[in-house]
């Protein structure tokens, strides 16, 4: 049995599934905004928990039905919300970590010899910029550029720091932008889709050269259950697809899937794009280099960049339609 935390939000969401079949499953969430109840009770086998990772009672008590794993997705993760409000990234995020550890801490001094991992999903965004060239990788230098990003990075170092300090038997994984089903709408994609079948204009920052390397939600969730199976405790891993795109690039392609899939007798959705004024310490680019994770654990995206978003466009149109997206 493992425990997942922040299992009703986009990527908790789609690893539940995953892994639902094959063991069972506590998630706790306190649904915000972007948590999905609705979804996550249409998966079986999976018990859900009501709450937040600072509540030390229920965390205590989720420990004591003895998990062999602990996935902590949870967290606040919409840089344009940390920049307006970065109160709950703090708490979510750095405090939110920090009382997990604590709990799992005590657990293990408890039950040594529980078999027991601590993974902890975190971002590339911890590592800054790139330039034009180059890629992170576990190696990488940490240079958050957003009270999102020093969240995460704070989150990361506290999880290293129990892994040396106190034994905790933890794994760090930095995934770059992930991209699927069940995506809230304020993320890049499907706001674009959302505001496209809307009729309104579709905001790109800049002029739309920040790149950004991205990865379907369903090929990072195949490589967290690799590493949750297979990967080395105390090491950290880097998922990535090698698939860069430009903001702008990525608009336009939605639009000519739009296009095809869900005409507008206007004309193209194209014509919905606008240039508006970038946000603060907008990073250039991410791009991550999976080569690690590829060679020790033999793991590989499944899923190209064209593939995934014509899957992911047709998703978004069906849910527009049926109202199927919570």
């Amino acid at each position: 049995m493992i425990v997942v935390t922040g299992g009703a939000g986009f990527i908790g969401l789609n690893f539940v599934k995953r892994m639902a079949p094959t063991l069972p499953i506590i998630v706790l969430d306190t649904l915000t905004y972007a948590g999905n109840r609705g979804a996550l009770e249409a998966v079986e086998g999976v018990r859900f928990v009501e709450g937040d990772i600072n509540d030390r009672t229920i965390v205590r008590e989720l420990f004591a039905a003895r998990p062999t794993a602990l996935v902590h997705f949870a967290a606040e993760s919409h840089v344009d919300r940390s920049i307006d409000a970065p109160d709950p990234f703090i708490t979510t995020n750095i405090v939110g970590t920090f009382s997990l550890l604590e709990e799992a801490r005590r657990y293990l001094a408890a039950a040594p010899a529980a078999p027991f991992r601590f993974l902890h999903v975190s971002t590339d965004e911890v590592f800054g910029a790139l330039g034009d060239t180059g890629a992170f990788t576990e190696t990488a230098r940490y240079a958050p550029r957003s009270p999102y990003a020093a969240s995460k990075a704070a989150s990361d170092h506290l999880v290293q720091a129990y892994l040396h300090t106190y034994g905790l038997p933890a794994i760090v994984t930095n995934c770059t932008n992930n991209y699927g089903p069940y995506q809230h709408p304020e993320k890049l994609i499907p706001l674009v889709i959302s505001r496209a079948l809307a009729g309104a204009p579709l905001p790109v920052y800049g002029t739309g050269a920040n790149v950004r390397d991205w990865i379907y939600v369903e090929d990072h969730c195949a490589a967290l259950q690799r590493i949750l199976e297979r990967g080395r405790v105390g090491e950290s891993y880097v998922i990535g697809a090698r698939t860069e795109r430009t903001n702008l690039e990525v608009v336009t392609a939605i639009c000519a899937l739009l296009d095809e899939l869900r005409p507008r007798a206007e004309g193209s959705y194209r014509s919905l794009i606008t240039l508006v004024a970038d946000r603060p310490g907008h990073d250039h680019r991410y791009a991550i280099d999976p080569q690690k994770l590829e060679s020790e654990l033999g793991w590989a995206p499944e899923t190209t960049f064209v593939e995934g978003l014509r899957r992911t466009v047709a998703w978004y149109v069906t849910a527009a339609v049926t109202g199927t997206s919570k």
